[in-house]
């Protein structure tokens, strides 16, 4: 009977060791973190970049005095339309009328002169020299008027007025006018890396604060030259159709420029974790069993993935849900 009951107990306690090995090995089991995972395949994405500037009217023209002068009359105030030729403002003429009057002496003296010579009652010598003077003081007269009647040179809208009647006229042009059709223009710094992706009649897309939701179409229409050796950067100039003088000089524009399609892996946006502290952002990518924690550098945004210049090679499996747990090297349990 003791017998019976020592190999019962035996039995008992081995089979209470066996149930705990595997309820040891379940719990093992059960502790690996659980996953689910993506493979992932380069695409074409298309390259873009966005860049920031202000709308700039097509011309400016400053409208000012060659010489600082007592304003008599401004005919125009700021937002007022002008055109080519039309006369803005008006200055002093004291000194033109003063001008005037000594041109007009000098006119009467060589006409008599010349009247002398034909009689020879005078020399050549006297014609040549009151010509001379005669023709100076044409050339003085005009300047002074160009100088006393301030024209504008383009047809735009008048943008700036510095002065007002009865100021003297000083380093400020008296007012600006902006030529704000057929085109508007803005000026954009673009990485020295994108350059041979630049050129002339290439489109580009506007967005402006002050229109949201809605898109302008417009085309480089120049490149500058040289690079800024501080930026490295160098100057493209856009210019959008502006009918109807929607756009004015002033607004925030926001620029895309296209530099055609790279084949970059894309990854679900789910994949990507950005590490605590820092801006470097992490993608865990499956090998057999464990995963290793890689380093990824972003591209576009593409709806619900992104597009990675670097860190996940074509056809690698990625961890898409289940990251919190996981770290370099983790072993895992793939759902």
């Amino acid at each position: 009977m003791k017998t019976y009951i020592t190999i019962l107990s035996a039995a008992l306690v081995a089979s209470t060791v066996s149930c705990s090995r595997e309820e040891a090995k379940t719990e093992e089991k059960e502790e690996l973190p659980v996953v689910t995972v993506d493979v992932v395949h380069s695409k074409a994405v298309p390259q873009s970049r966005e860049y920031t500037a202000n709308v700039e009217a097509e011309n400016l023209n400053n409208i000012a005095p060659a010489t600082p002068n007592r304003i008599k009359t401004i005919r125009v105030d700021v937002g007022d339309r002008v055109q080519a030729g039309q006369t803005l403002v008006t200055l002093d003429s004291s000194n033109s009328d003063q001008i005037r009057i000594n041109l007009e002496q000098l006119e009467r003296e060589y006409n008599r002169a010349v009247q002398l010579l034909e009689i020879g009652g005078g020399t050549q010598q006297a014609v040549d020299q009151l010509k001379a003077q005669l023709d100076a003081a044409k050339s003085q007269y005009a300047n002074i008027q160009e100088n006393t009647v301030l024209s504008s040179p383009i047809t735009g809208v008048v943008t700036a007025r510095n002065y007002d009647p009865g100021d003297m006229s000083g380093n400020l042009p008296v007012l600006t006018v902006g030529q704000l059709s057929p085109v508007v223009k803005v000026l954009v710094n673009i990485s020295e890396n994108d350059m041979a992706d630049v050129s002339v009649g290439q489109p580009v897309s506007i967005n402006l604060d002050a229109y949201p939701g809605e898109t302008f179409s417009g085309k480089v229409y120049r490149v500058y030259p040289t690079v800024d050796p501080a930026s490295r950067t160098f100057g493209v100039e856009i210019r959008i159709p502006n009918p109807g003088e929607r756009l004015k000089p002033g607004m925030f524009a926001r620029v895309e420029i296209g530099f055609g399609e790279r084949e970059n892996v894309v990854v679900p946006d789910r994949a990507v974790v950005k590490q605590t502290g820092s801006g470097n952002k992490y993608v865990y990518v499956l090998h057999g069993n464990k995963v290793s924690y890689n380093r990824v550098e972003l591209g576009r945004r593409l709806d619900n993935a992104y597009e990675l210049i670097e860190g996940v090679a074509d056809g690698d499996t990625v961890v898409i849900t289940g990251q919190s747990r996981l770290a370099d090297g983790v072993e895992v349990e793939v759902q």
